[in-house]
């Protein structure tokens, strides 16, 4: 069955494939182009350095028009993250656009990881460490780092 959301979805793979940004991949699982698994490797320079994160995205019907739900299935310590890995990013809610593609996506949760935004704290422990206690808000993001190679 061939649907615009799903048009767009192979689109947005191939583009992905043919030109995928440093650092992050995505994939659609084996048979449901709606359900994604990406990749995002920790950005250089950042307590993420080293880590391979892993996300589901999915997408319904409504995509591109709509953000698909994205989350980290990888543990995750981060001041806009979760518990349950979900992520608040302004791009997959207030401010999604159609013309985001899942490449897009995928930067901008990147760097997310670098910038994070302690100021509308999904993980009110992270932030406060991140503005408060550096150090110990690094050390819980290694052990993240770590946990990232088993997972």
């Amino acid at each position: 069955m061939s649907t615009p959301a799903r048009r767009r979805l192979m689109r947005d793979f191939k583009r992905l494939q043919e030109d995928p940004p440093t650092g992050v991949s995505g994939a659609p699982t084996d048979n449901d182009i709606m359900m994604w698994n990406a990749v995002i490797f920790g950005p250089h320079d950042t307590p993420f350095e080293d880590g391979t994160f892993k996300l589901t995205i999915r997408f319904t019907e409504e995509y591109p028009n709509k953000a698909p739900a994205v989350r980290f299935v990888s543990k995750m310590f981060h001041p806009n993250v979760y518990a349950d890995g979900g992520i608040c990013l302004d791009i997959l809610q207030n401010r999604w656009s159609p013309t985001y593609d899942v490449s897009a996506i995928l930067t901008s949760i990147q760097s997310l990881l670098s910038d994070p935004n302690p100021n509308s704290p999904a993980n009110s422990m992270a932030a406060q460490l991140y503005k408060e206690n550096r150090r110990e808000y690094e050390k819980r993001v290694k052990a993240c780092v770590e946990q990232s190679f088993i997972d």
